[in-house]
């Protein structure tokens, strides 16, 4: 059957789409390079023709339009919303013009069937192909879910697209398509190379010494676990497996050095299993109609029973912050939010269930606050406001530059003993200052944890790799 005429009876024009919105809308924008950006444009035109016009999108590649608009307007007209903020979206929430949507990512798909209303679903994929078929490309994430729930449905084609196959729900049939819109085909969004340092690179060398041949891999966002894609490059290990919510260039240097092989996995053997893939267009290149990459809804790949199911699953997630409890923050620091839970969750509880299976949560052991003074991210207690990504009940690894430590089954004291002995060496007195006031700290172990080793391994004998200085705010106590 030729759909072409069914395809062509469809077709609209960007600000026709737009027309089809209404006052009190929900609109669903799709996920990551899904998300719509010539119908986004020519709805913020109509800025002054709508009210209470409610959009929800998930890590949007950029910044939206119908968001960027004047703010005391878009107030009235546009509500602007996002399941896990971008780049972007972080600085639209700081001016106020983005909210977040709270949620663990495998129950994506549930939220949509059963909990939230889906009036317009806009979303961008490839051309159709000669079965009717237009491929979400990129993200498939929440997608099905969104449309099935949806009034209308609008596709935005964008022909530079990957066409990534399944897995399962990749793609939307034209006849579940109301209208068509035609794009000018611009480039699909890159993600930029992230900065690898010294500090990444040695929290990830410890990392790596933990993974073993067929072990299955997720990383996570960033320079770090990009840092350990890198490593595994160029280390011996071989046979891996890859089961993974964001498919990252991590993969592809590993795959291209021949230590993926995906035989050992439980589910989709011989098959890199993914829900959205975010990168360079070397990577884009590489999942285009490549029969070794499948790609899923997010309930599937991120399904706490199916991650546990492979043996040897190696999780690999970046924090923001950790307390002496073990909670982590990736998501906030005090109340300015940074981005969302993700699947940090589902893996870090999938990994630790595997056979065989570790859950490593990274992080610096400083960083650097907005007045210029160096803090440690490992703190007694979050500050006001900030986000619980992971209840110490779940937190398995954590790891800095100054070791790794197994919270699993550790009192309080023997967590607070662990994390210190991590963190960094000007903040170790004080935070034992504050353990011992949260009761969280016995005495006889004071005296060993202010000498700390190279690696904050507290030993006696580590006396002469520290250096105390004394002053009256506090001690700071820098490795030699």
């Amino acid at each position: 059957m030729d759909y072409t005429a069914t395809y062509s009876s469809k077709r609209v024009t960007a600000g026709a789409a737009a027309e089809l919105i209404r006052s009190g809308d929900w609109v669903d924008y799709a996920a990551f390079l899904c998300a719509p950006k010539t119908i986004d444009a020519a709805l913020a035109k109509r800025v002054d023709q709508l009210t209470d016009v409610k959009i929800r999108s998930l890590a949007y590649p950029g910044t939206p339009a119908v968001a960027a608009i004047d703010e005391t307007t878009k107030t009235s007209k546009f509500s602007y919303n996002s399941w896990h903020f971008s780049g972007g979206e972080r600085k639209l929430h700081d001016k106020g013009k983005c909210h977040f949507i709270p949620f663990v990512y495998h129950e994506g798909p549930s939220h949509y069937r059963n909990n939230i209303d889906v009036d317009v679903c806009i979303l961008r994929t490839g051309a159709m192909d000669k079965f009717g078929f237009l491929n979400y490309g990129a993200a498939n994430s929440c997608t099905r879910s969104a449309i099935e729930k949806a009034r209308l449905v609008i596709v935005e084609i964008n022909e530079n697209m990957p066409r990534c196959l399944g897995g399962f729900h990749e793609s939307i049939h034209i006849s579940e398509v109301d209208y068509v819109v035609e794009s000018d085909n611009e480039p699909i969004f890159v993600l930029p190379n992230p900065v690898i340092n010294e500090t990444d690179r040695i929290i990830a060398e410890q990392i790596v010494s933990e993974i073993r041949d067929g072990s299955c891999i997720q990383l996570g966002i960033g320079g770090m676990p990009n840092t350990v894609g890198k490593l595994i490059a160029a280390s011996d290990l071989k046979n891996l497996g890859v089961h993974t919510e964001m498919l990252a260039d991590a993969y592809l240097d590993m795959y291209m050095a021949g230590k993926i092989s995906n035989l050992n996995k439980a589910t989709d053997p011989g098959k890199i299993a993914y829900t959205f893939a975010f990168g360079s267009k070397a990577l884009y290149d590489f999942i285009d109609n490549n029969p070794c990459c499948a790609s899923y809804p997010v309930d599937y790949t991120n399904n706490l029973q199916r991650i546990s199911s492979n043996p040897g699953v190696i999780s690999i997630n970046n924090a923001l912050e950790v307390d002496l409890y073990g909670q982590v923050s990736s998501e906030s620091v005090g109340k300015r939010h940074i981005t969302g839970t993700g699947g940090q969750f589902d893996f870090a509880y999938g990994a630790y269930h595997s056979q065989g299976g570790k859950s490593f949560i990274c992080l610096n052991s400083t960083a650097t606050d907005k007045t210029g003074k160096l803090v440690s991210r490992i703190r007694p207690l979050f500050d006001s406001g900030t986000i619980v990504t992971l209840p110490r009940t779940i937190t398995q690894y954590i790891v800095t530059e100054y070791g790794m430590v197994n919270l699993k089954g550790k009192t309080t004291w023997e967590r607070a003993e662990a994390l210190i002995s991590i963190a960094h060496p000007a903040f170790r007195a004080e935070l034992i200052k504050e353990a011992e006031a949260m009761s969280i700290w016995t005495k006889e172990k004071k005296r060993e944890a202010v000498y700390p080793g190279k690696l904050g391994v507290f030993t006696k004998s580590n006396q002469a790799d520290a250096v105390v200085y004394q002053s009256k705010e506090k001690v700071a106590l820098i490795n030699s």
